[in-house]
This record gives structure tokens, sequence and C-alpha cells, in this order.
């Protein structure tokens, strides 16, 4: 009970976070995002979040969770069992573009109200189920390898450090998830993505695919705007 009591006191405690440093760590996620070179070795963390926006989905719907894997491509499989079509299997569907922004934010709400060290330990948290049904070597290795980077800040860094990180992380699932989505839109365009999540949704509703990307965006950049009014002083 003291070990339990301890971690939820240093879960909930309030660390500060002046404006420079969430604009700063808004410029430092935004150049990860934008830069090629850095995009492409951090895209797997916002795979993780899209697939487990997916499982944390169908669990909430009634499905069956069988597994998810990643890929050192940086797709993602999420497979539940359940009824083929239906409200269950739309949701499970459409939230894997929505996931990172949702997820972004969640933690800019915790960081608006002073609780930026419990950001990191949510993500903790949710990697730690995550990690329970993933199927595949490489997706493991991709969840032990974040959730050990993670650990690794609430572990060394001073309260200080930790909110700056999960500024940052706050920020780049929130820079990331309208990127993903254009991502999908050029491989939609090109040909290469006829079993999207965009596709998929677009045969089980019969909605137009582009809808559901516009639909995708969106909510992305709308939660993107709404942190930004939350985070950023005005």
């Amino acid at each position: 009970m003291d070990l339990l009591e301890r971690l939820w006191t240093r879960a909930t405690a309030e660390a500060p976070l002046p404006p420079a440093v969430v604009a700063g760590a808004a410029v430092v996620a935004l150049v990860v995002v934008a830069s090629p070179a850095l995009w492409r070795p951090t895209r797997t963390a916002v795979t993780i979040a899209h697939e487990g926006a997916h499982g944390l989905a169908a669990l909430a719907t009634g499905r069956r969770l069988a597994g998810i894997r990643l890929h050192s491509d940086t797709s993602g499989l999420t497979v539940s069992a359940g009824r083929p079509t239906g409200p269950g299997m739309v949701l499970t569907c459409a939230a894997g573009y929505l996931g990172p922004a949702l997820f972004g934010l969640g933690a800019a709400a915790l960081l608006a109200t002073g609780h930026a060290v419990g950001v990191l330990w949510a993500v903790l948290a949710l990697l730690a189920l995550l990690l329970l049904q993933i199927r595949n070597f490489f997706g493991l290795w991709a969840v032990l390898a974040t959730g050990a980077v993670v650990a690794g800040v609430t572990a060394w860094l001073p309260a200080e450090g930790q909110a700056a990180f999960a500024a940052a992380v706050t920020w780049f699932l929130l820079l990331a998830a309208p990127r993903t989505v254009l991502e999908l839109q050029s491989a939609r365009r090109r040909r290469r993505a006829p079993d999207s999540d965009a596709d998929q949704l677009a045969r089980l509703t019969g909605l137009p695919a582009l809808l559901w990307v516009g639909l995708f965006l969106l909510v992305d950049v709308a939660a993107l705007a709404l942190a930004a009014w939350w985070l950023l002083p005005r």
C-alpha cells in the first residue's frame, strides 16, 4: 500500500510548466513532425497510438480484441472479433486516425490543469495495457522501447524536466495526427491503400472514403486548435 501511495503521489504531483516551455515544446514537436529525417523514426510512436485507439474502441464497443501487430514500415494491424458490420465495427475502424489527436487532447487537458507528470504515467499505463495485446516481435520491441524512454524520464528527470517532456509528447501527438491523415490521402490517391481505414469505412457505411478522410482531418485539426487554446499564452 505504501508503494501504491508513493506512486499515486508522484503521478498526481503538480509540476511547473511556464508558457515559454510549452511554446518551446510545441516548436520542437513541429520540427520533428515536419522533418523527414526525424519523422520516419518517430512515426512508430503514432502507430502505437493509432493501433491502441483501435483496440480501446473495440473493447469499448463489446468486441473481442484478438491482437495487435506493429511493423517496421510504421504500419500496424489490430484484429478484433465480433459482428463484421454495425456501429461497433464502424467506431473501431474510425478510432485509428482519431486516436493520436484525442490522446493528445486528453494530455493537453492534464497539462492545462498542472498535472504534466500525470501525462507520462498515463502513457506508461496505456503502454502496459497495449503490451498484453502485442502479437509480433517488432511490436513488442517498439512498445518496450517507448515505455523504457518514458519510464527513464519519470525516474531520472526532475519534475520540471518531466513536465517539459510531457508537453513535447502532447504536441507531437497533436501535430502528427493531421500529418498521418494527409499521408493516408496521398497513398489513396496513388492507389497504394485500397484497404485503408477510410476505404473500409466506406464499405461499412456507404459513405465516400474521401468524406471519412475529411472527417479525420477535421477532428484532428479541431483537437490541435483546442489544445493550443488551452495551452498557449494569449
